[in-house]
């Protein structure tokens, strides 16, 4: 549990990634790191607006989120509203396939370690 929490606080080493521990060591490694914790919930989502619904829903995106994938990704690289030393994505469910969103996530991963705070992603 401990070497998660230590790994975690490493932003160069932020990514997106498969999930390969469990989701309760995974819960208490984030939150004795002290970041903010979004989790996703994309096994029901049918399509790009359901997908980007959630997403918004899940990191209590501002009234100012577009439901688009520029939205998402601005949105992403934002994140005033939940100021955190830190950041975890957990999308729980099928991936959904979309190019987009895989560009998205890494990006927003790059734009996070470059401000040297890091930013994961967890698919489980």
């Amino acid at each position: 549990m401990d070497d998660l929490c230590y790994l975690l606080k490493d932003a160069k080493g932020a990514g997106v990634y498969s999930l390969n521990c469990s989701l309760d060591a995974l819960h208490e490694s984030v939150q004795r790191a002290g970041f903010a914790l979004f989790e996703v919930d994309i096994a029901t989502a049918h399509g790009k607006g359901e997908v980007l619904a959630e997403m918004a829903r899940a990191i209590q995106a501002p009234e100012w989120f577009g439901h688009n994938w520029d939205a998402l990704a601005d949105a992403l690289g934002d994140l005033s509203w939940n100021k955190a030393p830190g950041y975890v994505l957990l999308l729980r469910g099928e991936h959904t396939g979309e190019a987009i969103l895989d560009d998205i996530l890494n990006a927003t991963v790059d734009f996070w370690r470059m401000q040297g705070k890091p930013f994961w992603v967890f698919f489980a």
